[in-house]
């Protein structure tokens, strides 16, 4: 057989895998693991070279799904988040897409909306789908059954050949992201005595959500290192999200305590809680100092400016990607600090 010019068959089709082995004299089979890759089998050093003679020879433009099927994995990463509306899961987002683009891989976006079950499901379709690696981003929750069930499924998917990383706690059993809450939330809780609060109240997230308890317990026992320990009565759980922290303003606003500052364990809590404190007539900040955690890009339309501690969530994002990607040079555990950012929302008493 002699092929044209253009890359095609005697015939005028394009050229195929069968004209390529037959090119190079070798089986179809060999041909295949030469372009395609093997998981389990390799091609002597002579015969993938003239196999991949053949195939330039012949302008061959090998399939884009044989070869995903041949190696066992796609060009695909999957990205599992708690819930995409929350700017902290949709800024991580944006630091993992720019990086699978540099690595030219698509992302594909599961939105588990908070339910354990559905991570474990997401990470089966996605393993169905041969994903070349599994992101699995959000704080894990203080249920062991719900956490071994994760580490199983992500276990069995690395077993399949895959890569997973994952950004909060590290306890599934694969390389992790994870923020220093209880440092950073401790830092912020110096930082608020430092400019003369003594009164606080905090509204706590879920309570058997580990980053929320991490963020809610270095807040807490730096106070109580300070000698102003935060009152049982001034903790209020809660959803960890924007309703969550109006809902809980308003029961401690309902408890009548005498609050200087309001903690909230993120920023979209502090922003809810926030409306609901105007909703009842204060003045901000003077009736109410309050601050939040995570610096989520939309605080920036926030009037008084919110005191937070700043995470880089994009960076988060690309750092998550290196350790799912394989990257030699990244650990198994990335710890990100954050930078205690006083605003207008607490200006300290004088």
């Amino acid at each position: 057989m002699t092929p044209t010019r253009t890359g095609v068959a005697g015939n005028g089709r394009a050229a195929t895998l069968s004209d390529v082995a037959r090119e190079a004299g070798v089986s179809l089979a060999t041909a295949s693991r030469a372009i395609n890759g093997s998981t389990n089998r390799s091609v002597r050093a002579d015969l993938r070279e003239r196999v991949l003679d053949a195939a330039e020879r012949l302008h061959y433009s090998p399939n884009a799904n044989a070869q995903a099927m041949a190696r066992g994995r796609t060009a695909t990463l999957g990205l599992i988040v708690h819930d995409i509306a929350d700017p902290f899961f949709s800024t991580i987002a944006a630091g993992v897409t720019e990086a699978a683009d540099t690595a030219g891989l698509a992302v594909t976006l599961a939105n588990t909306q908070h339910d354990a079950e559905r991570e474990v499901g997401f990470i089966q379709t996605l393993q169905n789908l041969r994903a070349r690696s599994i992101i699995v981003v959000g704080g894990r929750q203080d249920d062991e059954e719900g956490n071994r069930r994760l580490r199983e499924a992500l276990a069995a998917y690395q077993e399949r050949g895959g890569a997973a990383a994952m950004v909060g706690q590290p306890i599934l059993g694969v390389k992790a992201v994870h923020v220093d809450n209880l440092g950073a939330s401790a830092a912020l809780a110096r930082a608020l005595h430092g400019q003369g609060y003594r009164r606080f109240a905090v509204l706590g997230g879920p309570e058997r959500h580990l980053t929320a308890a991490e963020r809610r317990g270095g807040f807490c026992e730096a106070l109580a290192e300070l000698g102003t320990p935060v009152a049982e009565e001034a903790i209020i759980p809660s959803p960890f999200v924007r309703d969550g922290g109006h809902d809980a303003m308003v029961e401690l606003m309902r408890r009548d305590l005498d609050v200087e500052v309001v903690f909230a364990v993120n920023d979209v809590m502090a922003l809810g809680a926030m409306t609901a404190a105007r909703e009842a007539g204060l003045v901000l900040p003077r009736d109410m100092a309050f601050a939040g955690f995570d610096d989520i890009f939309a605080l920036r339309d926030v009037t008084p400016t919110l005191s937070t501690v700043r995470i880089d969530m994009v960076d988060i994002g690309r750092q998550a990607t290196a350790l799912a990607l394989g990257d030699r040079d990244a650990p198994d555990l990335v710890t990100v600090t954050g930078e205690v950012v006083l605003r207008e929302s607490t200006p300290g008493l004088r």
